[in-house]
């Protein structure tokens, strides 16, 4: 396993809700990732980490292949990747993500 897949694997385990996105929870640098915030916020996660994919082209790539999942962003809670926007969407439309928050 390389350096940046060891990392991920580790940020991912070690920290409960992890979003791996473009930009920051307080300045997104795309709609997905601003998306995939306010998603989050709704839920009522405030405790979030997030990695800046833009900061590193190692972490770009390398989170697409540790999920082998082609988009960012990308959320993991409790060390289980759950999807992207998209999936996080559909999961908040039916009431699931709310419910996989109130487990923490």
């Amino acid at each position: 396993m390389s350096d940046v897949q060891t990392w991920i694997k580790e940020t991912v385990t070690s920290t409960p809700v992890v979003l791996f996105m473009k930009g920051t929870a307080q300045f997104p640098q795309c709609g997905f990732s601003g998306r995939a915030i306010q998603i989050l916020k709704a839920c009522g996660v405030d405790n979030v980490a997030t990695v800046n994919v833009l900061d590193d082209p190692e972490v770009r790539q390398g989170i697409k292949d540790f999920s082998n999942w082609p988009t960012v962003p990308q959320l993991y809670v409790n060390g289980e990747f759950i999807g992207g926007t998209d999936i996080m969407n559909e999961m908040y439309d039916s009431g699931e993500l709310q419910t996989l928050f109130k487990k923490d």
